[in-house]
């Protein structure tokens, strides 16, 4: 029931770990969608939100796809998350919730 203070922070993942993640993503349709209007304060928040309530979310590039690397890497700053994968103009992002008790999704570890 504690809150786990490595959420604090965007959590380090190993590559099957993204892999894994990007597996649970497959179904997944994105939540927000980069505009004209690019990265702001409202995007980030809702961002935020999303990855509050899913852990695992999609974000699609309806513009600045020319950027959307670099779009992504700050998003993951922004939110303390880490970037699982991207595919096509879809940015997949993960960030467990701070409370061990209510994840919803549980990354393996290796033994």
């Amino acid at each position: 029931m504690g809150i786990d203070a490595a959420v604090l922070s965007a959590p380090a993942l190993s590559g099957f770990q993204r892999k894994f993640l990007r597996g649970q993503a497959h179904a997944l349709q994105p939540v927000v969608w980069v505009g004209k209007d690019g990265l702001g304060e409202t995007l980030l928040q809702e961002v935020d939100r999303a990855l509050e309530d899913h852990e695992l979310i999609k974000i699609k590039f309806n513009d600045h796809k020319e950027r959307k690397a670099d779009l992504s890497e700050e998003i993951a700053r922004e939110t303390r998350s880490t970037l699982a994968g991207m595919i096509g103009h879809v940015a997949i992002f993960y960030r467990p919730r701070a409370e061990v008790a209510k994840r919803v999704i549980v990354v393996p570890q290796r033994p």
